[in-house]
């Protein structure tokens, strides 16, 4: 049987695996949730922007660290790098303990294919799905899944295609060039990496979205590189299900401006997933539709026909 227990603000639950999964929920009690699912490498830890969002809008957010982000357990050796459907048992695990019987899947980035992974595998409790900049599926007919890709990105994209050895290599050259950067004079991470971005993206890294993004990066790999790693390794291979199954409410949500995952993912998840719509804004990038997280929740709200109280 799963077991409540807190580790630093956030509690764990103990999967049928015997793995410790680590969660973080937010918001008024008796919320309806909403399941983050979140990018790499990234964790469950406060996020302001989604968090005050949602509960104006009187929902809860629940994150659940990823196998080897955080305090979650690595994925065993022998079954790792795992799926993206791998997420949907974890996240069911936490909603069970909860007492959560539906709730809303909203992913980012690499969190994308894990909350249309949930849309296509618990139809009977995810009431609809937000894909925020999110990867389409690996060897998608007709998708070149690199073109239009700043060079870093592409870079640790094709690492994972190499496979486990290549990827682990060019995610510690990251790691380090973070920490040299950390610990360098005057060393500021932030403007590390604010000065990779494009402008539209640029604009956004400040304030608590900075804060998240540097709390979510440091606290992922509290590990190591294990949890960033397996979580490359599995959106390139296949997910374990496919977006043509998905028979929820689904939103896609791309900037035209993202070069960290062009919006041609966007476009092919949205001329593939029955039901789709489709927001691919101009002048957005990959981190600016952060600022868009009220109209995306109001979106998600209204594909789920969730009412004023909830239901």
């Amino acid at each position: 049987m799963s077991t409540l227990s807190e580790d630093q603000g956030n509690r764990s639950v103990t999967a049928p695996d015997g793995r410790r999964l680590e969660f973080r929920l937010t918001g008024p009690p008796g919320g309806l949730p909403v399941v983050f699912h979140h990018g790499a490498p990234s964790a469950a830890v406060p996020f302001g922007p989604l968090e005050r969002a949602a509960a104006d809008r009187g929902l809860q957010v629940l994150t659940v660290s990823r196998p080897g982000y955080g305090a979650s357990d690595p994925l065993p050796e022998q079954t790792a790098p795992g799926t993206v459907a791998g997420a949907v048992a974890d996240t069911r695990c936490v909603l069970d303990e909860l007492g959560a019987e539906e709730f809303l899947a909203l992913g980012w980035s690499s969190g994308g294919p894990r909350a249309l992974a949930c849309g296509a595998l618990l139809p009977g409790r995810c009431r609809a799905v937000a894909s925020l900049a999110g990867y389409a599926p690996p060897r998608a007919e007709g998708l070149d899944p690199v073109a239009g890709m700043d060079e870093d990105s592409a870079a640790e994209f094709t690492a994972a295609r190499q496979g486990r050895r290549a990827l682990e290599a060019y995610l510690a050259e990251q790691v380090q060039a973070m920490t040299a950067a950390a610990s360098a004079p005057d060393g500021d991470v932030v403007e590390l990496l604010r000065a990779m971005l494009p402008p539209v993206d640029r604009a956004v890294m400040t304030g608590d979205f900075a804060d998240y993004v540097m709390g979510a990066a440091e606290h992922s790999l509290r590990q190591g590189i294990v949890g960033w790693r397996d979580d490359d390794l599995a959106v390139d291979r296949a997910w374990g299900f496919a977006v043509e199954e998905i028979a929820v409410p689904t939103r896609i949500w791309h900037g035209r401006e993202d070069r960290a995952v062009p919006v041609t993912h966007g476009e092919w998840l949205a001329a593939h997933v029955p039901g789709a719509r489709a927001h691919l804004l101009e002048r957005e990038g990959h981190l600016s539709l952060v600022a868009r997280l009220d109209r995306v929740l109001d979106d998600l709200l209204d594909a789920a026909e969730v009412d004023e109280d909830g239901r």
